[in-house]
């Protein structure tokens, strides 16, 4: 490709890319308690193109793709300088997860990632992988960013190469730009992933929401969403996990749960949204469940509705690990709004919104599962009951 081609290939690639950024999102979906957007706000193509090609005509006459990225997803989520910033979930075509900065000014689209992604310093013990990372800021005024750091299985048998242990990794920061590395936090279970910091100090101590795990994928005898605090950031350490949502037979989360972003507080009690996980016969299932625990003991859960709050739609249920949701980023806006962000398919970023008042409501006053077929089949007839007495 000579330079007066290569040239006109690459403005074209611009262009593209700069329509993708600018376009307009909007709700197409309500049920009266979120609404749901158009398109993703994170693609694959939302990633600058000079991260994926080397745009020297000299060093790449052909305007290849040198640098692959294969999908985004999974992000964390704050408010930092005026602006809506993911913390995003990025896969190279070499299967390497890292995390990138994109930032919006609406929350909705507009998305634009950073020049650099992030440069995350590694422990002694060096990382194979990380993803996954709950961001915020907590009250000692750091910005924290608990993310799962994966490693091989030094006891795997010779010529396993996809046995894996897992762990939650810590790091800091003031700008997302210049992070310091923790050490990884310690717990009494074997694996940790979806650990998340609570935004507050617990009795003086940190606060973590676990995952307890006995194998990489199998949650094993360990499983539901724990809770456990910590002397110190610094080498966090997790001596007793209290397990304050457990895997329930026949739910949305009968295989295994965790724990989202960090809870949003209520003048009602703490709201957490969280991923449940059941089998089916095309695979595992993953859906987004809401609940509520007390103001002052943490573990207590005080409402749970019942079944999934969110779940793949359309699109959302094909891609690299298709029929998933999954989140681990939302941010209480002005005026209450709430802004959840949800990957699909472990491939693409969505965004869906609703308000505090809302999702409170959804929480307290959304009936719980009774377990029982006939106990909800006794739920709902009391529901058209009620609706027919006042009249369809």
């Amino acid at each position: 490709m000579n330079r007066t081609a290569f040239n006109k290939k690459l403005a074209e690639l611009k262009l593209e890319h700069q329509k993708l950024i600018n376009r307009r999102n909007t709700p197409v979906y309500v049920n009266g308690v979120y609404e749901r957007y158009k398109y993703p706000v994170l693609t694959a193509e939302h990633t600058p193109l000079f991260w994926r090609y080397d745009l020297n005509h000299e060093t790449n006459p052909h305007l290849m793709e040198r640098m692959g990225i294969n999908c985004v997803f999974n992000a964390g989520a704050m408010e930092f300088n005026g602006k809506t910033v993911l913390l995003a979930r990025v896969e190279g075509a070499d299967r390497k997860s890292f995390f990138a900065v994109a930032e919006s000014p609406n929350g909705v689209d507009h998305f634009q990632f950073w020049d650099y992604p992030v440069v995350l310093p590694e422990t002694e013990d060096p990382d194979v992988n990380v993803y996954d990372m709950r961001v915020g800021w907590h009250e000692d005024g750091w910005i924290y960013g608990v993310f799962c750091t994966e490693r091989k299985d030094p006891n795997a048998p010779q010529g396993d190469q996809s046995s894996a242990v897992a762990q939650a990794g810590i790091a800091r920061t003031k700008d997302l730009i210049h992070w310091e590395r923790l050490a990884d936090l310690k717990s009494p279970s074997p694996q940790q992933r979806n650990v998340v910091l609570h935004p507050e100090f617990v009795n003086g101590k940190y606060a973590f929401y676990t995952r307890p795990m006995d194998e990489f994928i199998s949650t094993g005898s360990g499983g539901g969403i724990g809770f456990g605090l910590s002397d110190s950031i610094e080498h966090a350490e997790i001596r007793e996990e209290t397990i304050m949502d457990a895997k329930v037979y026949h739910t949305v989360n009968e295989v295994k749960n965790g724990q989202g972003p960090a809870p949003i507080k209520t003048e009602k009690g703490w709201l957490h949204l969280a991923h449940g996980v059941r089998n089916t016969a095309a695979g595992l299932r993953y859906v987004l469940y809401m609940f509520m625990t007390d103001l002052k003991d943490l573990t207590r859960v005080i409402a749970k509705p019942a079944g999934f709050f969110l779940a793949p739609q359309g699109e959302e249920r094909v891609g690299d690990v298709s029929n998933v949701t999954f989140s681990n980023g939302w941010i209480l806006g002005k005026n209450g709004k709430v802004f959840i962000y949800y990957g699909s398919s472990d491939t693409r970023m969505h965004v869906a919104t609703s308000t505090v008042e809302r999702l409170v409501d959804y929480c307290l006053n959304t009936p719980p599962d009774p377990l029982r077929s006939a106990a909800c089949v006794a739920q709902r007839c009391e529901l058209i009951r009620r609706n027919l007495e006042k009249g369809k």
